[in-house]
């Protein structure tokens, strides 16, 4: 019998092999440390602040910034209205 080495888990944003000492876990893939960042702003993320959507992780901000609703009656009235798309991070950190 030939000796198969273990499969390790493949990291969702560089697709390396995740070992356990660096591994972290969100939105049921396992990531690295250093790729363990908010997609849009280049944020350092923990299990406390960090959002999931397709494969790429945000940071809360970010992707209620993306992902959130938009428009009239989500805030506290129009001075809670923002048109703001993230478009200034996009491109930068990758």
């Amino acid at each position: 019998m030939p000796f198969k080495p273990a499969e390790n888990p493949k990291c969702p944003k560089c697709g390396k092999s995740v070992y356990a000492a660096e591994e972290r876990v969100a939105g049921g893939h396992k990531w690295h440390k250093g790729c363990f960042k908010c997609g849009m702003c280049g944020k350092m993320l923990d299990s406390t602040n960090c959002a999931e959507h397709e494969n790429e992780l945000y940071c809360k901000n970010c992707h209620g910034r993306k992902y959130g609703p938009k428009g009239y009656g989500f805030g506290g009235g129009a001075g809670c209205l923002s048109m703001d798309t993230g478009a200034q991070f996009q491109g930068e950190g990758k």
